[in-house]
């Protein structure tokens, strides 16, 4: 399965997912599309053919009509790496059980002060 992390997402979930799995990890700085936002990064990353897009923002959903997309999109609810790192296999099974055109907001939890 080819997976691409939003840039807002941290580096490390990168490689700990890619030490968990055998899917094709990619982020969206090392594809070049630092620029693209929401419905263009959505569409390049369909016409790419990745599969699941993996975000930390949670607004997504509100933002942009996901309705007709072949990708599977899945939200954190966090992207401090300090907070998501213990959720990588819940991340990780999240983007196992995605289908087409799907959403699904995770909770890995949140920053707190």
């Amino acid at each position: 399965m080819r997976v691409l992390l939003d840039h807002n997402l941290p580096h490390s979930l990168r490689t700990s997912l890619g030490k968990l799995c055998d899917h094709e990890i990619f982020t969206a700085s090392y594809m070049g599309w630092g620029d693209l936002r929401n419905s263009e990064l959505l569409t390049a990353t369909e016409q790419k053919g990745f599969e699941v897009f993996v975000t930390g923002d949670q607004s997504l959903v509100h933002e942009q009509n996901l309705r007709g997309r072949r990708l599977a999109v899945i939200a954190l609810s966090a992207n401090n790496w300090p907070i998501i790192k213990n959720r990588v296999p819940d991340i990780l099974a999240a983007i196992d059980a995605a289908t087409p055109g799907s959403f699904n907001m995770l909770n890995c939890g949140e920053f707190r002060r």
